[in-house]
């Protein structure tokens, strides 16, 4: 199998996920559509703390210290914040979705671009932030098989399904997100010759797992968290680790 084959599943079970979604979702009742989120956002909670829990691997404490990871999560989200938020990152993701839907579904009422807009920006999110996403797609890129995004992909597809229920075509919109994240990926993971090492991907990890705290606490309307504003906090994090390792 050829690179990138891993994200090319991943797109079609996303959009034949957002298919049946839509095609299941018109037949819901607005009650069942909002339990349907509901249960996205406490999954989606499950899925983050399972993930902020690399924050303890044995290999990234071994590599900076005990009491470190837990501040180099920290000044990730933080400093990853600042520079997302200065660069706009969540509006612009905002503002992409708009313009797929006007290009897409054209010209609607204000509140079903905004359900639009919103079903774009949290399936990207979630599709794109989780630990399968980076370790599957720089595996593939070096050959080492895609079977970790094909694993990806089932949940994806099924995750698709009901994300279209309750927000409507965006969630079909977001494959052009996976497209470009995953595919970046895969690139560099082809340029790369080699695996990240187990405490840099532990520290993404946990930090992915924080973004996805704020991912549920939209999905459960607690919050909206501009978690778009915080992904650069995924590329800080390991940078973080290289310094404090050179630091010791």
């Amino acid at each position: 199998m050829f690179p990138g084959i891993g994200t090319v599943v991943n797109v079609a079970t996303v959009l034949l996920g957002a298919l049946l979604g839509r095609l299941v979702g018109d037949r819901l009742p607005e009650r069942t559509r909002e339990l349907v989120t509901d249960g996205l956002g406490l999954v989606t909670l499950l899925i983050a703390a399972t993930s902020a829990m690399a924050v303890l691997d044995p290999d990234l404490a071994a590599e900076v210290g005990d009491s470190a990871p837990m501040l180099i999560v920290l000044g990730a989200v933080l400093l990853g914040g600042i520079a997302g938020s200065l660069l706009r990152l969540e509006s612009r993701v905002e503002g992409l979705g708009a313009w797929l839907q006007r290009r897409l579904a054209g010209s609607q009422d204000s509140a079903e671009r905004q359900r639009f807009v919103e079903g774009f920006v949290v399936a990207s999110l979630v599709f794109c932030t989780g630990p399968l996403t980076i370790l599957g797609s720089l595996d593939d890129g070096l050959g080492n098989g895609a079977d970790q995004l094909f694993l990806k992909a089932t949940l994806d597809g099924f995750a698709a399904i009901a994300f279209a229920a309750s927000f409507g075509w965006g969630v079909a919109a977001s494959a052009l997100t996976v497209v470009v994240v995953q595919g970046a990926l895969t690139v560099v993971g082809v340029l790369l010759g080699d695996v990240v090492p187990a405490p840099h991907l532990a520290a993404v990890t946990a930090t992915g797992g924080l973004l996805l705290v704020g991912v549920a606490l939209r999905l459960l309307r607690i919050r909206d968290v501009a978690v778009a504003d915080l992904l650069p906090a995924l590329l800080v994090a390991p940078a973080l680790v290289t310094l404090v390792a050179a630091l010791r």
